[in-house]
C-alpha cells in the first residue's frame, strides 16, 4: 500500500490495527503516524515498532492519507471537531466506534468527505478479528478497497449495509465478552470436577477455537455439527439437554438483542446531540 496511515488513539484496538498493518507488511513503519493524548503509549510504540509519533491530531492529519479514529465513542465528537478543518479532499477517514453512525460523522466533517465506517472486534489483537465495513456517501470503490485491505491485516472482513451494523455489534463487536464468559464457565465446571484451572482454560479455549474453525471451514450447519457429537444416550446429549432446560439459546439470543438495542440507543443519542 502506497498510502500513509494515521491512527488517532492507541488503546487496544488502535494498537491491534497498527500491529496488524506492520505484521502483514501492508506498509513500512516510516509511513505510519500515531497520536494519543497519553504520550507514554505512543513513546512505547515508537520505540518498539519504529512508527512516527505526531505532536497532535492536526499534525497527524497533515501527514496521513488514511486516518483511523480509534477513540472511545464518548470522545468522538470533540475529536471530529478538532480535525474537521484539516480533512483533505483526498483523505480517507475511518471510524471504528459503536453508536457512531455515518450521518453523525458526515454532519461534522461534511457529506462530501471520504468516510468509511467499520466495526472490528478485539480478537484483532491476535490477527483473528472480524470487521464489518460500511462505505459513506463520499467514499468510492477505491477507498472501500483500501480500508478492506487494512482490516484484512487483522482478520476477516465483510462489507455490509449500515442498517446491519447494530446486528454486527451484537454478534461480533461485543461477542468476545460472551465467549470469554462461556470459556470461564466451562473451565469452572471442569475445576469443579477436579481439573487444575490452567488446564481447564486450555481445554475450554481450544474447544471453542476448534469448533468455530469447523463451522467456518466445513460449510456445515452448526446444528448438524452438534448432532455429530451427540451420540444416542451419551454424555454430550445429556449436557445439551441441561443447557436447553436452563434456557441457553434464549439467554444468548436475549443478550445479542440487548446489545443491539443499546447500540441503537447510542446512535440516536449521538444524532440528538449533533
Amino acid at each position: 500500500m502506497n498510502k500513509a496511515i494515521g491512527i488517532i488513539g492507541c488503546g487496544n484496538m488502535g494498537r491491534g490495527i497498527l500491529e496488524g498493518i506492520l505484521k502483514n507488511g501492508l506498509m513500512e513503519a516510516g509511513k505510519v503516524f500515531i497520536y494519543d493524548k497519553d504520550s507514554s503509549k505512543t513513546a512505547e510504540m515508537k520505540e518498539r515498532l519504529g512508527v512516527n509519533v505526531s505532536e497532535d491530531s492536526t499534525e497527524l492529519m497533515r501527514d496521513a492519507d488514511v486516518v483511523v479514529l480509534a477513540v472511545k465513542p464518548n470522545i468522538y465528537k470533540p475529536v471530529l471537531e478538532q480535525i474537521k478543518g484539516s480533512v483533505r479532499k483526498d483523505q480517507i477517514i475511518v471510524t471504528i466506534a459503536a453508536g457512531i453512525n455515518l450521518a453523525f460523522v458526515e454532519g461534522i466533517l461534511g457529506k462530501d468527505k471520504r468516510i468509511v465506517r467499520t466495526m472490528p472486534n478485539t480478537p484483532a489483537l491476535v490477527g483473528e478479528g472480524m470487521t464489518a465495513v460500511v462505505p459513506g456517501k463520499g467514499s468510492g470503490e477505491d477507498d472501500l478497497q483500501t480500508v478492506v485491505e487494512i482490516f484484512k491485516g487483522i482478520g476477516k472482513v465483510e462489507v455490509v449495509p449500515e442498517y446491519l451494523i447494530d446486528a454486527v455489534i451484537g454478534i461480533s463487536g461485543s461477542a468476545p465478552a460472551y465467549v470469554y464468559m462461556f470459556i470461564e464457565a466451562m473451565a469452572d465446571g471442569a475445576v469443579r470436577g477436579g481439573m487444575p484451572r490452567d488446564k481447564a482454560y486450555r481445554f475450554a479455549s481450544q474447544a471453542v477455537l476448534g469448533s468455530a474453525k469447523m463451522v467456518l471451514e466445513s460449510g456445515m450447519h452448526p446444528g448438524e455439527l452438534k448432532d455429530m457429537v451427540c451420540s444416542p444416550g451419551g454424555t454430550t446429549i445429556e449436557a445439551v439437554a441441561s443447557l436447553e432446560e436452563n434456557g441457553f439459546r434464549g439467554v444468548v439470543i436475549d443478550a445479542v438483542e440487548a446489545c443491539m438495542e443499546k447500540s441503537i440507543k447510542m446512535s440516536k443519542r449521538m444524532d440528538a446531540n449533533t
